[in-house]
């Protein structure tokens, strides 16, 4: 077993303010996304600038924390919203949604593709490579706030988290995730991208691949003790609705590969 190594959550503190980590994280996020959507639109041919990635991150920011929000409070605890409409505006007890994260992207995805008069599929397929960054920025986060461990286990590098009532060693499933959805999900868009690929087909690997990669990290993560197990004593809210994704990009990607139609200003 390994030594969680406790980390302050509150990264900087000066009076009653107080930085997070986890917001860090987002801010890593952001900022990665702006420097190498900059990078590719040098190589864009003119098909994007500067001013359009700048604008892009700030509608996507904009959508990830709405849609993760709201989708969070739906997904996970619509119950709680019935009584008590006004918690999906605590953002401060924290509750924040991948998938409905996405979908708040592609709603300002088409808000913004719409304001540059472009096609909505073009701005996805070119966003979706720096999107793993975000996502792995997010699983450190939680990884540092000590949150979404593991399944119980004995495995040689298991830990026990200080915020688990019951003091088990358990995968520390944030890292599995990290690796999965922010590294391996990067390498495999970077370059599959890095050449121009037909509209579709960036954004349909993107959900394909993290479907997959959320389905099989649930089997060793801790469902929430809300929702818990879903059927068979396995399924998880997480992996249903994470099932849609692969569906979709394997449609996405064989529709792309059959259409070969590329981007266009």
């Amino acid at each position: 077993m390994i030594a969680y190594p406790t980390i302050d959550p509150v990264a900087i503190s000066i009076g009653p303010l107080a930085v997070h980590w986890y917001g860090i994280m987002y801010l890593i996020g952001f900022a990665g996304a702006y420097l190498l959507g900059n990078y590719r639109a040098k190589m864009s041919n003119g098909l994007w600038t500067k001013d359009m990635v700048s604008d892009m991150i700030f509608y996507g920011a904009l959508g990830v924390i709405l849609g993760g929000r709201i989708g969070y409070i739906l997904f996970y605890q619509f119950p709680v919203f019935v009584d008590d409409p006004l918690v999906i505006f605590r953002i401060w007890d924290g509750g924040m949604s991948f998938h409905g994260g996405l979908l708040g992207v592609i709603v300002a995805m088409a808000i913004f593709a719409r304001r540059y008069n472009k096609h909505v599929i073009d701005v996805t397929d070119f966003a979706a490579p720096f999107v793993p960054i975000g996502l792995g920025a997010g699983r450190i986060g939680n990884f540092i706030n000590g949150e979404l461990w593991g399944k119980p286990t004995d495995v040689p590098w298991a830990m026990v988290f200080p915020k688990d009532v019951l003091q088990l060693a358990r995968h520390p499933s944030q890292l599995y995730q990290f690796a999965l959805e922010g590294v391996a999900l990067f390498c495999i868009l970077w370059f599959f991208s890095k050449k121009s690929k037909p509209r579709w087909c960036v954004s349909g690997l993107f959900l394909l691949c993290y479907g997959v990669f959320r389905i099989l990290s649930e089997f060793v993560r801790e469902p929430d003790p809300q929702i818990g197990y879903l059927a068979f004593g396995w399924v998880t809210e997480g992996q249903v609705l994470s099932l849609p994704m692969v569906i979709i990009g394997i449609m996405l990607i064989v529709f792309g590969f059959k259409m070969k139609k590329f981007p266009q200003s």
